[in-house]
């Protein structure tokens, strides 16, 4: 990754020599160096396998230490970055194969007609996480690349990787996104190319399936930027003034608005209103709030304070999915381990 934020294509990255030395006889300045510019972009990888960003975390971690281990081994017959993103898929793959999927509320059960009230959090589901996605560059990672850096961390396109299975899941991600060769591929994973070919088909099946035709980044891109802090901060307005006709003007027909670790969601405008008019706009308390970006998309941080006095404290991290100047999905992450990774404080005076 350039100093720009621009991804460089695999066959162009050059190891630097010097430090490639000093690293492989145990200097680990040398090895920080190495991987610093590639650290950004191998973590976005790991968020794409992994659905989240803890998990993308440990990943990584776990992946430059065993990199760095294995460094003695590398005999540089692939640049320095198509060996690291081998590293960091294989250790990708051992914790699909651990942990299993992500999910998000749609993928257990129909939707709710009717506000839940009470609804308690389920903790025995590993829920899907947002990203912070300051620092990744903008379009993609290499001209052989189908999908931009952004659109490959949108909600829709992370959750749908999640149904895929790891070896898909990472033949899918390399090829597409990173613009890896079917036979880079083969290498990486151990097997041929034919199986990559094969699991590319199945993963693309997949993923059309449940993908809009629209990416986020293709929608924003007929935004004004006016108009996108309209719909942001109208939305949050909304809910801080209990302002049900506002919030209800800025929604498509078809909204659908869901809330993990909540297993109740909603589908159109009539059942999302009667959840917000029951309880966010009704009964939660004194909100404020702070536009953010997550996924490549827009979004809003959350703070309450249930009572009359008191911090606000951190209550979510809502991602919207926009269709045309509309909001079609609302994904509110409830719960204040989100702030952190994007910076934001746990509390508000």
């Amino acid at each position: 990754m350039s100093g720009a934020g621009t991804l460089v294509r695999v066959s162009d990255t050059r190891t630097d020599d010097a430090d490639l030395l000093l690293a492989r006889g145990g200097d680990d300045a040398a090895f920080t160096r190495l991987v610093q510019p590639l650290r950004r972009e191998l973590h976005a990888h790991c968020y794409r396998m992994l659905g989240s960003t803890h998990d993308a975390d440990d990943a990584l971690q776990d992946a430059l230490l065993r990199a760095w281990r294995g460094l003695p081994g590398f005999a540089g017959r692939s640049s320095l970055r198509t060996w690291l993103y081998t590293v960091a898929t294989r250790t990708c793959l051992d914790a699909v194969a651990a942990r299993g999927r992500r999910a998000l509320p749609v993928d257990l059960g129909p939707a709710s007609p009717r506000a839940v009230v009470g609804d308690v959090p389920l903790t025995e589901v590993a829920w899907l996480c947002p990203y912070p996605d300051s620092g990744l560059g903008v379009g993609t990672a290499a001209p052989e690349a189908r999908y931009e850096q952004r659109e490959a961390v949108e909600l829709a396109f992370v959750a749908a990787c999640q149904h895929l299975p790891g070896n898909q899941r990472a033949a899918l991600l390399l090829f597409e996104v990173l613009g890896f060769s079917a036979a880079e591929i083969a290498a990486t994973m151990d097997t041929t190319v034919a199986s990559v070919n094969s699991a590319l088909q199945r993963a693309r099946a997949v993923v059309a399936g449940r993908v809009p035709a629209r990416s986020q980044q293709q929608t924003l891109r007929r935004l004004d930027d006016a108009r996108l802090r309209r719909i942001v901060s109208g939305y949050a307005g909304a809910l801080e003034r209990g302002d049900a006709h506002a919030l209800v003007a800025l929604l498509t027909a078809d909204v659908t608005w869901s809330m993990p670790p909540l297993g109740a969601w909603y589908a159109g405008v009539d059942a999302v209103m009667d959840f917000a008019v029951a309880l966010p706009l009704g009964s939660c308390g004194a909100w404020r709030h702070r536009p953010v970006t997550a996924n490549g998309q827009p979004a809003v941080a959350l703070w309450l304070r249930g009572g009359d006095d008191g911090p606000h404290d951190f209550f979510s991290l809502t991602v919207f999915t926009l269709r045309d100047d509309r909001i079609a999905e609302i994904t509110s992450f409830l719960g204040p381990e989100h702030a952190a990774p994007f910076g934001l404080p746990a509390a508000l005076p």
